[in-house]
């Protein structure tokens, strides 16, 4: 289910069922707000993704859930027990760093073992546990390496290894992938799901990256402000965003200022502004006759061609080409419609290169299936 930023205003009660619950949680820092009243349950083996900006307060809130930070008011419970003043080093939480924070001195199998050793785990048994790591991180053979031997993704590796070896009933990672290339980073997000699936472990991963949250997590939380402002899957989020700063800042959209001009249940109709094009959508917010909307539109729920596409659902205007890249698989086009607004459309390529038929400085329509417009009201 989603929840926006006004449903989590107020403190639920834990629930049996969360095996995280965080509280009205708070953070300031000399008068300043880093985290505002945060409330969240997370299931047991969920892999969670927390996704805003810099400086939204989402390292905050991993931070105070390690207890590197100590919350200015709220509380934090794990696995039934109130977690909130325990110590760092007391809590059954790991934390994955962005930096990974290797020791440079010690071999793969020393920099895995740390932790253990400082419990005083006996030696026979710290062995077959660092083994069984490099075999499911894929290490074997990297023992006695030392991290400048490594490359970004084996340093990778490495640092989520000595996070998990620990058994940790938490996994907190702060931008796990961010020093990887971009092929890299798809291979390791993969390898990460995988992962964590096979042990179970409940992921927390903060990220600023959209494509990453939605292809990592089963459920994000969107924070700005130090506020939660949606929760929910990356398929709710991405087609159903609660917002227009969700809208805008989750993936690539189009949106149009309009005004409402008739209701008629659900469905709406609006005219653009400064323009006499007219829109369909519906909505299940309410709206009233001459109230200000947006309406939003993925690029990629948007048909470009030469000729008018017509139908009773289809919404379509007319524009000019004024910049096309070209991506291999899809072309991204960029079309000044008659009000003067750039639209973005993104198109498969389901043709070679040579036989496309849409170029710049070509009058083109845009057209949409009226369901693909989302209405925004704030």
């Amino acid at each position: 289910m989603t929840t926006t930023a006004d449903e989590t205003t107020a403190a639920p009660e834990p629930s049996a069922e969360s095996y995280l619950q965080i509280r009205s949680l708070c953070k300031d820092f000399d008068g300043i707000t880093a985290v505002d009243q945060v409330n969240l349950d997370i299931n047991k083996g969920e892999l969670f993704a927390i996704l805003g900006a810099s400086g939204c307060g989402k390292s905050t809130l991993l931070r105070m859930l390690a207890g590197l930070e100590t919350p200015t008011s709220g509380r934090i419970v794990l696995d039934s027990e109130d977690i909130t003043d325990w110590p760092a080093y007391e809590r059954p939480i790991n934390m994955m760093f962005q930096s990974y924070a290797l020791f440079p001195h010690m071999t793969v199998e020393k920099n895995i073992a740390y932790g253990l050793k400082k419990e005083k785990i006996e030696p026979d048994e710290i062995d077959q546990r660092v083994k069984n790591m490099l075999d499911l991180v894929q290490l074997k053979g990297f023992d006695k390496r030392k991290p400048n031997r490594l490359s970004g993704g084996e340093k990778q590796r490495v640092a989520l290894a000595r996070a998990l070896i620990k058994n940790p009933k938490l996994l907190l990672l702060d931008e796990p992938l961010a020093a990887l290339d971009k092929k890299l980073r798809e291979q390791t997000q993969f390898e990460l799901m995988n992962l964590q699936e096979e042990l179970g472990v409940t992921f927390i991963v903060v990220t600023h990256d959209q494509e990453e949250a939605m292809t990592l997590a089963t459920r994000i939380a969107v924070m700005n402000s130090g506020k939660f402002i949606q929760t929910g899957t990356p398929t709710e989020i991405y087609e159903y965003p609660s917002n227009r700063f969700v809208a805008d800042f989750f993936g690539t959209i189009n949106i149009f200022d309009a005004r409402v001009i008739n209701v008629t249940g659900r469905e709406l109709t609006v005219e653009v502004d400064q323009s006499d094009i007219q829109m369909k959508a519906y909505s299940d917010k309410p709206v009233a006759i001459d109230d200000n909307v947006g309406i939003a539109v993925r690029p990629e729920k948007i048909s470009i061609s030469k000729q008018l596409q017509d139908g009773a659902n289809i919404t379509a205007t007319k524009g000019v080409v004024e910049d096309l890249a070209y991506y291999g698989n899809y072309s991204i086009y960029r079309v000044k419609t008659e009000s003067g607004q750039l639209v973005q459309v993104s198109a498969q390529n389901q043709t070679r290169s040579s036989d496309h038929v849409v170029e710049w400085e070509d009058e083109v329509y845009l057209s949409w299936e009226q369901n693909s417009s989302i209405v925004l009201v704030d």
